[in-house]
């Protein structure tokens, strides 16, 4: 299955990120728990974290780039060879924990 990655919210009296550092290239995989990107405010750096295992299949939103709370940021899928669709608006949102700091 294809997940969409987004910019995790609300964050207090923020509305947009910018993509600071993924900690991977597209065909990486990740495992659940482990970091993916890193986002930042004008306040605070945000943590994105997977919410379970997939592999990084496309980056949506490139580093130095500002993005909005809810925007896609990447796809991960469970598996390498996975099509990937053409519309983000079926997929399912990837479980993911995030932490503010």
């Amino acid at each position: 299955m294809i997940y969409k990655l987004l910019v995790p919210g609300p964050i207090d009296d923020v509305e947009q990120v910018r993509v600071l550092e993924w900690h991977g290239e597209e065909g990486h995989a990740f495992a659940q728990g482990e970091l993916v990107v890193e986002l930042e405010t004008h306040k605070a750096l945000v943590e994105v974290r997977a919410g379970q295992a997939g592999i990084l299949r496309s980056v949506i939103s490139r580093e130095g780039d500002w993005v909005d709370i809810g925007s896609p940021l990447g796809l991960l899928s469970d598996k390498a060879d996975e099509p990937v669709p053409e519309s983000l608006e079926e997929l399912a949102e990837m479980a993911l924990s995030f932490e503010v700091s």
